[in-house]
């Protein structure tokens, strides 16, 4: 039976407070948000949080995308606690208080950078329908240091002793230097990498970024809304989500041993990966449109899932299979959050 061992998941990013609420139309119009979309708050957004505070009924969740992801992981894989390390830039707040409380209820081993500049970030996930749009205001998580915590011995001893590393597309806009410091750690040691293309706006306004840290990426996450704003931005021509997958699993990369791995989600119809020369979809589990919650966090908890059996070195097929079981109880509650034990096998 392999199991995992402690810290063999290591994943950074900005850690974030979920604010959910059951939000109209109007409201997103007033904003100008559309209803299934990520992008990082502007001034015009300011009175937004307050305001969804105000006129809804909130719900407070510990998230953030990374985060979400390796708690999923933990979540999925029990025991022993701790095979997830997370790292992120936290508030000296009440904010930042609750997502230590979260984390540590979840058994991740976070290590949070914690500074007193900028208050904790948050995220206003609106939710309409089955659609959910999240305006994040990153506040202390833009203020990740590389030289004030991922640099520091102790902290660079956790990414060592990690086999899997999962970072977002979305830490991209804050600290590229310590998401490059990682990837090559994983290239020279042939460990494994991961990142997530996350959104459409990471693709578009962050390319460069995200093609540096392309040549070390082992497997790349996203799904089809992200998949086809990468394919246009890099000039593939195509529109066929088999076809991006490919051209994407054949850009450049630094460690030969491991042939690039691509996976898109692509919400109820299949997810498609990537394997040797081929591609293949594998269709997700039936849910009744009725049985669905909110899709806050699916794409986040598909990762953890897909993670928590690559870590225990499953086939790539189980870990698809674990990443739409637990997409699949994600969307049947509240934020990313989950019941007490998984029943996977």
């Amino acid at each position: 039976m392999p199991t995992a061992s402690q810290n063999a998941l290591f994943g950074m990013g900005n850690p974030l407070l979920d604010i959910c609420a059951v939000v109209d139309k109007d409201f997103l119009d007033k904003y100008g948000l559309k209803p299934n979309d990520q992008i990082l708050a502007e001034e015009k957004h300011k009175e937004m949080f307050e305001e969804i505070v105000k006129k809804f009924k909130v719900e407070y969740h510990a998230g953030g995308a990374t985060q979400n992801s390796v708690k999923v992981a933990q979540w999925m894989i029990q025991e022993p606690h701790k095979v997830a390390t997370f790292f992120g830039c936290i508030g000296k707040d009440k904010f930042g208080k609750i997502l230590k409380e979260k984390a540590e209820e979840a058994h991740v081993d976070a290590h949070y950078y914690e500074q007193s500049e900028e208050p904790t970030g948050t995220c206003a996930a609106c939710i309409t329908g089955d659609n959910r749009s999240l305006v994040a205001n990153l506040a202390a998580a833009n203020c990740y240091k590389k030289e004030k915590h991922l640099d520091l011995e102790e902290n660079w001893k956790l990414v060592e002793k990690a086999e899997v590393y999962y970072i977002a597309g979305f830490f991209l806009t804050v600290s590229l230097e310590s998401i490059l410091k990682v990837a090559k750690h994983a290239s020279e040691n042939n460990k494994i990498f991961c990142l997530n293309l996350s959104a459409p706006f990471i693709c578009e306004f962050f390319k460069e970024a995200l093609m540096k840290v392309m040549p070390y990426v082992d497997i790349l996450f996203g799904n089809e809304t992200e998949a086809a704003a990468f394919a246009q931005e890099r000039g593939f021509e195509t529109e066929d989500i088999e076809e991006i997958a490919k051209k994407a699993q054949s850009l450049p990369k630094e460690n030969k041993k491991r042939q690039r791995i691509v996976v898109f989600t692509q919400g109820k119809e299949g997810t498609v990966m990537t394997k040797g020369d081929k591609v293949e979809t594998f269709p997700v589990l039936e849910i009744n449109q009725s049985e669905i919650v909110d899709t806050t966090g699916a794409g986040d908890a598909f990762v953890g899932g897909f993670l928590s059996q690559l870590v225990q070195d499953k086939t790539f097929e189980q870990c698809i299979r674990a990443g739409h079981y637990s997409a699949n109880v994600i969307i049947r509650h509240a934020g990313c959050t989950f019941p007490e034990k998984p029943d996977f096998h």
